[in-house]
């Protein structure tokens, strides 16, 4: 008697259950699931350190349920700033994935003002580039061998002191960036340096390049305002170079607009 009793409040329950599932739960799901809402879209490739633009995303309406808690509802919201991880046509934009700076590896490449350029000269061989040791904001100078095909090896005057911005690796990665925290059984050896020049000393050293031959001496690694020093005194030096040269080329100019006159 007891056994089919018991039956009895089990099969209740059971019916109990049954019908919150059907007309409570089920009805709640199935709005969840039904519900529409606005997301942030990728409509063109975007790579990591790409600042975005209104171009590569847009607004879409999916449904509701199980989205990220991160996905970005709003255009406005990522117009302008930086990506930090590659995406695709497709991928829902996160804000994990968007950054108010440009990524570490490149940012320096978004700070030039245009009074100086980034370039970067071919490290030839290990030795060539301080045996891998060099960091960004390093103040070395470049050697140059057989310079002008004089057979003098020289340090031109114009690049006595030129700050490194960036050391990088075969696959484009920065190769040193200052962080110790990697072993060096992990770090990939440099095959280019990118110096931060001036378009005179830009001229030299893809003249040096082309040439094949230059090597990188560190002079000095420390503080920034330190550094700036050994820039200023680079300056002036590319002031008296090419400044005392204009003058001569306007005279120039002068003499021969006067002799086509008086011919």
């Amino acid at each position: 008697m007891n056994v089919m009793k018991n039956r009895t409040v089990i099969g209740v329950i059971c019916i109990v259950i049954s019908l919150i599932i059907c007309f409570a739960v089920t009805p709640l799901f199935n709005k969840g699931m039904s519900q529409r809402v606005e997301i942030v879209r990728v409509v063109k490739e975007i790579r990591m350190g790409d600042q975005i633009t209104r171009d590569q995303v847009k607004l879409v309406e999916v449904g509701g349920y199980n989205l990220p808690d991160d996905v970005v509802k709003q255009t406005e919201t990522v117009i302008g700033k930086f990506a930090s991880a590659d995406m695709v046509p497709g991928d829902y934009m996160m804000a994990s994935k968007i950054a108010g700076q440009p990524a570490a590896e490149n940012a320096y490449l978004y700070h030039l003002t245009g009074e100086k350029q980034a370039i970067s000269v071919s490290v030839k061989s290990f030795a060539n580039g301080l045996s891998g040791k060099l960091i960004s904001g390093d103040i070395v100078s470049i050697v140059a061998p057989d310079y002008k095909k004089q057979g003098l090896t020289v340090i031109p005057p114009e690049l006595q002191y030129v700050e490194v911005i960036a050391v990088t690796a075969s696959s484009g990665n920065d190769a040193n960036d200052g962080n110790t925290s990697n072993v060096d059984s992990e770090r990939e050896l440099p095959v280019a340096v990118t110096l931060l020049v001036t378009p005179e000393q830009s001229k030299i050293l893809a003249m040096l390049e082309a040439d094949g031959k230059l090597h990188v001496s560190l002079v000095y690694r420390g503080t920034k305002e330190n550094a700036q020093k050994f820039i200023k005194a680079q300056q002036e030096v590319l002031d008296e170079l090419y400044l005392e040269e204009e003058p001569e080329a306007e005279a120039g100019e002068e003499q021969e607009e006067s002799e086509a006159a008086n011919a």
